[in-house]
């Protein structure tokens, strides 16, 4: 490249005689395609330059996952007993709450989970999260899901729908406008703010490792540099003023050369402002207010309790009640028919209104007992014998 610059520069300096009006320094101009570059929008490429690379998104998606995964379950009807066991330890590897806590990441960077049942003579014994780029949905004459493809380690494994007391494939997924079978995850609705965030760090690095000053221009006024000036040149530059342990330091010119800046700085690009508007954008996508983010805003704890609740009453509780519904739906045919919810009166960042919802109906003196219980969401009371 050096090379070509040098070329292009002693091309400019050969201008034909009848051209030229008046005597003027050698001159050239580039132009480069400035279209952005964007991150593919396919779930691994996502997960890589999201989950793995950018705080913001890590930190979202844990705290969804996790938050959610704690949420505690109660059957609001029939006997559960048996399922609640089941979930509670799913199988010999993990915890029920680190197979739900999968299960809400892979819906957060996939759009799409995959639960297995294992059966033993009819009968649920486990429960394994599948990955779900590992899934190959294999359609029917109607379009609909007639089987599951499991590939791994070049081995695959075909779970047909239909197949025992229980389908042994429960597939989740989230609204997806232009996908029958598969979900669209929240990182790539993000996927431009994604890609912002980041390029925004790398060009920070890239700052710092550049003495933290913007790009610039070494020009010349005299005749063209030959080769080996140049290649000097350029070596000093990158041996003396590049890095961040160089930053600051003053720049030496010999006669002749000097110093044009062409980058913007970071306060005309408005640099830090849209670093966090990107960071926000992502926080939306995911159903998490910024502030329990650490994100710029107005860190009171009033705002922050407020925050917080909104996160359980928009984000969290409408999530682990449609999955345990389809959970007990699911498996209803082994375990009998089972409504789980999550239970509000263990929820702490709730306690406040719980504590409202109670007054309220304890004040109603036209309820009965059994209708004050069923207001707050519990169970007949058993008859006495």
């Amino acid at each position: 490249m050096p090379k070509l610059f040098a070329r292009l520069a002693r091309a400019a300096g050969r201008v034909r005689p009848a051209l030229a009006t008046k005597a003027s320094p050698p001159g050239f101009a580039l132009y480069a395609d400035c279209r952005p570059n964007w991150t593919p929008r396919d779930p691994a490429s996502l997960a890589q330059a999201g989950y793995q690379r950018n705080p913001v998104v890590y930190r979202a998606v844990r705290l969804v996952a996790e938050s959610a995964a704690s949420l505690p379950l109660t059957p609001v009807s029939g006997e559960g007993r048996d399922l609640m066991a089941l979930l509670a330890r799913p199988n010999l590897r993990e915890s029920g709450t680190d197979l739900l806590e999968t299960l809400y990441a892979d819906l957060m960077l996939s759009g799409s989970a995959y639960l297995e049942a294992v059966s033993i003579e009819d009968r649920v014994v486990g429960l394994q999260a599948l990955r779900p780029d590992r899934i190959r949905v294999v359609t029917g004459p109607n379009g609909w899901p007639s089987a599951y493809v499991y590939t791994v380690g070049g081995r695959s494994r075909r779970f047909d729908i239909g197949e025992g007391v229980v389908s042994p494939i429960l597939a989740l997924s989230l609204f997806h406008p232009g996908d029958d079978h598969g979900g669209l995850p929240p990182i790539e609705a993000a996927a431009s703010a994604l890609d912002i965030h980041n390029a925004a760090a790398a060009w920070n690095k890239a700052l710092l490792d550049n003495a933290a000053r913007p790009s610039g221009a070494l020009v010349f006024a005299g005749a063209s540099l030959s080769e080996a000036q140049f290649d000097r040149l350029k070596g000093e530059l990158e041996a003396n003023y590049q890095g961040a342990g160089n930053a600051g330091r003053p720049l030496l010119l010999e006669g002749g050369l000097d110093w044009k800046p062409l980058a913007l700085s970071p306060r005309d690009m408005d640099f830090v402002e849209s670093k966090n508007a990107a960071a926000r954008e992502i926080a939306l996508a995911f159903g998490v207010p910024p502030l329990l983010l650490g994100l710029p805003g107005d860190s009171t704890h009033a705002n922050y309790a407020e925050a917080n609740r909104a996160l359980y009453r928009q984000t969290l509780i409408p999530l682990v009640r449609r999955t345990a519904q389809a959970i007990a739906h699911w498996l209803e045919p082994v375990f009998g028919a089972v409504d789980l919810e999550p239970d509000l009166d263990r929820i702490e960042a709730l306690a406040s209104e719980r504590e409202s919802l109670w007054r309220r109906v304890q004040a109603a003196d036209f309820l009965t007992r059994a209708e004050k219980r069923e207001a707050v969401g519990y169970l007949p009371e058993a008859p006495t014998a």
